[in-house]
């Protein structure tokens, strides 16, 4: 990953700081928190607003927005439209069915802007071990997710670490169970780490450096599932809403979503189809929750959360793809790792998104009430 991108995910951390969690007013005490348990069956609408302006255009200017794209038991992507002084469409990757919002300005535009709004329904995930109804997958679909890609390899030190840390497991579920743990407790949360983190396994893998944020430690989980022949997958997507189990590390102010992204992932079981996985969060309890880092999993403030993302997910949270590797249609720059933030770019390049005076976005939801 370049240094513009790592750049890039530093404006929005460091503005997100700042401005989303002072208003949300999370004073908040182990007392005030409840039992976590997402629970399936309760959809949710939200109309999700991403404005992107570019106070000093120099030549033509191109953005790139994600687009809410999966469609499944737990979103719905519903309508998206948008505004705009440039030139705009809705495109497709062909490779992983990602949708964008692509936008084009006139060198002689002198305020470009665009302001998307998409409208999704979101539910809480909760698998049901003691029942195996799923239909099985697409075998191409399986395959495809099992593959490596530049930041997930699934050779080398990173199907020696599964082989290690699936020792003794039989089963597909046991398999990804003890990588789950695995994850848990030999990663961890680095709050220094920029935006959501690079996904770079390998290099994290070898040098033993194992902190990182969800993009990194959502990632290591997909990359040994894969290794050890699991389909898995991230899903790469933004917080909406407050929980309404009043964790504050796994809620989105609404009025301020820059800094709100979050990649979960899935797994593929067979009997139970792409279950909700999520070791990142759990770390990000334990280090963030509290005043204090907790260290083990059977504090009262964890261990319902690490119990729940087995297996299931708040439905606060939006998801845009599971794409990586992603070519931007019209882009001089590099491929992207991950999809989740916008990206612009113009004659010089690449926007460096760490300088706020060039490029500014904001991203805001809302609940729309039956």
């Amino acid at each position: 990953m370049t240094t513009l991108r790592r750049r890039f995910l530093q404006t929005t951390a460091a503005t997100a700081v700042a401005a989303a969690w002072p208003s949300l007013n999370f004073a908040q005490t182990p007392a005030t928190r409840s039992h976590f348990a997402p629970q399936s069956g309760a959809w949710r609408t939200f109309e999700v607003t991403t404005r992107v302006d570019i106070p000093k255009p120099e030549g033509v200017t191109r953005v790139w927005l994600p687009v809410p794209s999966v469609n499944s038991d737990y979103q719905r992507s519903l309508e998206s439209s948008f505004t705009s002084n440039g030139t705009a469409k809705f495109m497709q990757d062909g490779q992983d069915g990602a949708k964008m919002l692509y936008v084009e300005f006139a060198a002689t535009e002198p305020k470009p802007f665009v302001e998307l709004t998409s409208r999704v329904q979101t539910q809480g995930r909760a698998i049901d071990w003691s029942q195996k109804t799923a239909k099985a997958e697409d075998a191409d679909t399986l395959r495809y997710f099992t593959r490596a890609t530049t930041l997930i390899p699934t050779d080398g030190i990173v199907r020696k670490t599964a082989l290690a840390a699936t020792q003794g497991a039989k089963t597909d579920v046991e398999k990804v169970r003890k990588i789950y743990d695995w994850v848990v407790t030999n990663t961890y949360r680095d709050p220094k780490v920029l935006g959501c983190g690079e996904g770079d396994i390998k290099t994290m893998l070898e040098t033993g450096n194992l902190g990182g944020k969800c993009a990194d430690l959502n990632a290591i989980f997909v990359g040994l599932c894969r290794a050890v022949g699991v389909p898995a997958r991230d899903v790469y997507g933004v917080r909406l809403v407050p929980s309404v189990f009043g964790y504050k590390e796994l809620s989105g102010n609404p009025a301020s979503l820059k800094g709100a992204q979050h990649c979960r992932s899935e797994a593929y079981l067979k009997g139970y189809g792409w279950v909700a996985m999520d070791p990142a969060d759990v770390a990000k309890v334990m280090r963030q929750e509290t005043a204090s880092w907790i260290k083990n999993t059977t504090d009262p403030v964890v261990a319902p959360v690490n119990k729940a993302l087995f297996g299931g997910w708040e439905g606060n949270w939006m998801a845009y793809n599971t794409a990586h590797d992603l070519t931007l249609p019209n882009s001089t720059g590099e491929k992207l790792g991950f999809f989740m933030y916008p990206i612009a770019e113009n004659a010089a390049g690449r926007f460096d998104s760490y300088a706020p005076d060039d490029f500014k976005y904001q991203i805001t939801a809302r609940e729309i009430k039956a």
